[in-house]
């Protein structure tokens, strides 16, 4: 059984017009996702923009998530840093106020060696929390094979993996070689590595649009076909920008036509060109007009 089955959305951090983190805003869109139908709920991952947040504000925004949540979805934290040692330190706050589990990168600031990456999770799993591998070989210099999945799963408490490689054969390959769960970590497979047996998704556009996205990964785990390609192809459109590099400024965006303002982007992102936000909103039109169940 799967520690972490179904949809979890990857959190925006709010702002004000002044870039300051607003915390309000933050519990009101858990309790807005929480009602909506999502599985559980991710602060601190980058479109969470968790690099451009201080100590005492990241530490703020996980407490925050994990108090409006009060148990009634679990909440995985993600540790990105760039020390083996802070991460850890992200990981025991988090174990510290409530969460669920946490969501770890390989070491993110050099090309690391293979016996370097294995030692990285090994501490981790030391933490005492499930641990879910997060690969992303295109932004970071790693890239966590179904191989190299399979040593690091020898660990007690490394439970799955994030894959956000975009190459839907590694989910069949990472369930063939280890027993890591698998959640999908990039929007546009999500209907697909449902379909090949991923039993979570870590989720950007659900921000926006929650009861879709529960509704599209639902379908692809039931095995309902028919009904998940409609939904998909109509969601299509917006799933390229979670793997864009814009993809912050574009789903809070989307937040913002949902009725879910979260502010702008903290430097330095800034706001994207008209032309970007009139196809996001062409597309995110065109996804509303699809019924689901």
């Amino acid at each position: 059984m799967a520690y972490f089955n179904g949809v979890y959305v990857a959190l925006v951090t709010p702002f004000d017009q002044t870039h300051e983190v607003d915390y309000q805003r933050l519990r009101e869109l858990c309790e807005w996702l929480i009602g909506q139908g999502v599985d559980g709920l991710i602060p601190g991952g980058s479109l969470g923009e968790y690099a451009t947040l201080n100590s005492d504000e990241r530490a703020q925004v996980v407490e925050t998530v994990i108090e409006t949540a009060n148990g009634r979805v679990p909440v995985m934290v993600g540790t990105g840093a760039p020390s083996t040692q802070q991460v850890i330190q992200w990981a025991e706050h988090a174990k510290q106020v409530g969460a669920a589990g946490i969501m770890a990168l390989p070491p993110i600031n050099y090309n690391p060696m293979k016996h370097e990456i294995i030692a990285h999770y090994e501490a981790l799993s030391k933490v005492g929390l499930p641990v879910i591998a997060y690969n992303n070989p295109h932004d970071y210099p790693t890239d966590l094979t179904p191989a190299l999945l399979e040593e690091i799963s020898r660990f007690d408490n490394i439970v799955g993996v994030k894959e956000f490689s975009g190459d839907i054969r590694r989910v069949h390959d990472i369930l063939e070689k280890t027993t890591l769960e698998v959640m999908i970590g990039v929007d546009d497979l999500a209907f697909e590595g449902a379909l090949a047996g991923a039993t979570g998704w870590i989720s950007g556009v659900p921000n926006a649009l929650p009861k879709e996205g529960s509704a599209l990964f639902r379908y692809g785990r039931n095995g309902e076909v028919e009904d998940g390609l409609a939904l998909y192809r109509k969601l299509l459109p917006l799933f390229h920008y979670d793997a864009q590099p814009q993809l912050v400024q574009s789903i809070k965006y989307m937040l913002e036509l949902a009725g879910q303002d979260c502010g702008s982007t903290r430097p330095p992102r800034l706001p994207l060109p008209t032309e970007m936000y009139e196809k996001i909103k062409a597309d995110f039109h065109y996804a509303k007009e699809t019924s689901y169940s």
